[in-house]
């Protein structure tokens, strides 16, 4: 039986999903946010992002392929890491193109000027 605390675990997490997978939604939400892409597509990416992380693993590593445990926890994974990526360059961008406009308060905030 595939347990949520198997999952979290397994080698195959940390190195796979977290590193490989984690790095390709990086990636999206970086080049998302890059060319103004709304932020439900990094949503949508992701939850591709961790099909194809399922499909890895059982075709690599012999891991479950409809483990719905497995999804879950792989997808919200990529899906945080994915979404912080975004907001992060996105609120770089937004302050590079607008300084008169807005100003960083954080590394995910920025504030009107006004």
């Amino acid at each position: 039986m595939l347990t949520l605390s198997t999952v979290l675990v397994s080698g195959v997490f940390l190195w796979f999903t977290v590193i490989w997978m984690g790095g390709a939604a990086l990636l999206t939400g970086r080049a998302l946010a890059l060319s103004w892409r709304p932020i439900w597509q990094v949503v949508l990416s992701c939850f591709g992002l961790g099909l194809v992380d399922r499909f890895f693993a059982y075709a690599l590593f012999d891991a479950s392929l409809l483990s719905v445990v497995g999804y879950t926890v792989d997808t919200v994974t990529i899906l945080g890491i994915g979404l912080f990526s975004y907001r992060v360059v996105h609120v770089s961008v937004i302050v590079r193109q607008y300084p008169w406009l807005f100003e960083r308060t954080g590394w995910l905030t920025y504030k009107s000027c006004q």
